[in-house]
């Protein structure tokens, strides 16, 4: 994995494991509107997408603007409450970004969450100053399972596509990720590693963390002339 010169990280789900909070938000969301909860399936269905290809799909028919903006802003400001001071980063990404920053290699985050939610995010764990370059799909004509929002990171960094590895914690982040023509990596905090094949996603390896990543397919990062980092 030499060639890598540039890393792009999905948000939620992958750089912290927040997904059980979005979960309980989606409960409280679906209570209030006489909606099923969302089962495995359905999570599969919608997991990585934006809100406004999200509601849609939950209500079953399409929606006015006015209804997307409202519903978004409901169900985040759930999360968003939820969240507060309950979120930590995942396991070994604060020794991964330093490795990469060592080594020069510029780091970008590719997400469908909404703009509150970035800041919100990445304050909660201490990393805004880590991820000076973010993309957000309703920033780019098509979300994902659609590449746009990882090509548009990677002209963010200025690296080819096919320099870039991914991290991605579900399986249609996968698919645009590799749709993009890069590398990727699952991180297996909101799917087990078998759904990713069963949904048609095929990475490059699944880990559990940053620090199994880099005890495996990462190891490349800790060579430093010639030698092992302890």
């Amino acid at each position: 994995m030499s060639s890598v010169r540039g890393v792009v990280f999905d948000l939620d789900g992958t750089i912290v494991d927040n997904m059980s909070l979005h979960a309980d938000a989606f409960l409280e969301f679906t209570r209030r509107h006489g909606l099923p909860p969302l089962d495995e399936a359905m999570r599969a269905r919608i997991d990585g997408k934006r809100n406004r290809d999200i509601f849609p799909i939950l209500f079953g028919r399409d929606l006015p603007a006015a209804d997307l903006r409202r519903f978004s802003h409901e169900k985040e400001s759930l999360y968003r409450k939820l969240s507060q001071g309950r979120l930590r980063p995942l396991r070994g990404l604060p020794r991964l970004l330093a490795l990469l920053e060592r080594r020069g290699i510029p780091c970008a985050i590719a997400t469908s969450a909404p703009a509150e939610n970035v800041p919100h995010t990445l304050g909660e764990i201490g990393l805004v100053s880590h991820f000076p370059r973010v993309v957000r799909s309703d920033s780019v004509p098509r979300g994902k399972p659609h590449p746009d929002v990882f090509l548009a990171a990677a002209d963010l960094l200025g690296v080819p596509p096919v320099e870039c590895l991914a991290f991605e914690d579900a399986p249609i982040g996968v698919v645009a990720a590799r749709a993009a023509g890069m590398s990727c990596v699952a991180v297996a905090t909101t799917f087990p590693a078998e759904a990713f094949a069963e949904h048609g996603a095929a990475p490059d390896a699944v880990v559990s963390d940053f620090d199994a990543y880099l005890a495996g397919p990462g190891r490349w990062l800790l060579e430093e002339a010639g030698a092992w980092e302890a």
